[in-house]
């Protein structure tokens, strides 16, 4: 069980409880816009967690953000409480790699079976991470707060694409098979231990708001606004780093003692 009232808190949402298409989509929005996805935890060879009293403890009392495994299982979590009914799927990602690329599955996405239909709804992506529930109905564009999506289907398999300046880009595959905890536990260690997992390679936060979405890889701070614009920044020093953090990401820095040290050989090798 989930504390459903500390984690409305945590995501600012004050909003009904139902078991409608619409709470969905607010509670969604909500978690998407105010907890960061981030890998400071595997970056700075920390323990990742995937125990939902774990999760709620760094989540939503720590004030941290964290990745997939962590976003989707505390967000499941609560759509169960509410009464949703929840799947996990395990999906290849795509972004940013070769299109053929024969990619491991890895990423955790969400599926919920409504009134409305098979929906995805999954606020663990970092940088394109959905900000509203896509009805998994192929060659249907579907529009978010953010960017336009929709999904292709080759035979058993769904890709999720994105639109961007530069057309359609896709974003993870997947089949319909379900997938356990078990299987997300065993994946988070292998890509917080594994020496070529990239989330040990680069610090990444990421997190969409109202009009933009923010992204920091290291110490370079951009702003991609909808509108096309984007704004970028290098920081050039921790302590800028920091203040990025937690003024644009709200994470709270003072609590992880091992970031100054991580931020100082960040900023002296990636100018």
């Amino acid at each position: 069980m989930i504390d459903l009232d500390a984690y409305f808190a945590r995501i600012g949402y004050d909003g009904p409880r139902t078991l409608t298409l619409a709470t969905l989509g607010a509670v969604q929005l909500a978690h998407a816009q105010t907890i960061p996805f981030e890998n400071l935890d595997p970056y700075l060879h920390r323990p990742v967690s995937v125990d939902l009293a774990a999760i709620q403890k760094k989540l939503v009392q720590g004030r941290r953000g964290g990745w997939c495994y962590e976003h989707n299982t505390l967000f499941s979590a609560a759509l169960r409480q509410l009464g949703f009914n929840v799947r996990w799927l395990m999906a290849r990602v795509m972004w940013g790699a070769p299109p053929d690329a024969p990619t491991a599955r890895s990423h955790m996405v969400v599926l919920i079976e409504s009134a409305d239909g098979s929906l995805i709804a999954d606020v663990g992506f970092g940088g394109v991470t959905l900000t509203a529930p896509l009805r998994l109905e192929p060659d249907f564009e579907q529009r978010t707060p953010h960017e336009v999506f929709r999904f292709v289907q080759h035979r058993n398999t769904y890709t999720m694409q994105v639109k961007l300046k530069d057309g359609w880009n896709p974003v993870y595959r997947f089949d319909l098979s379900e997938h356990y905890l078990s299987d997300f536990e065993a994946r988070s260690w292998y890509l917080s231990n594994f020496p070529g997992s990239h989330f040990l390679q680069n610090i990444m936060v990421a997190m969409p708001l109202p009009g933009r979405r923010i992204a920091l890889l290291d110490n370079h701070f951009t702003i991609h606004h909808l509108d096309g614009r984007t704004e970028r920044q290098v920081l050039a020093d921790a302590d800028a780093v920091r203040e990025v953090m937690a003024r644009e990401f709200g994470l709270p820095v003072d609590a992880i003692p091992e970031l100054d040290a991580a931020l100082g050989r960040i900023v002296a090798t990636k100018a």
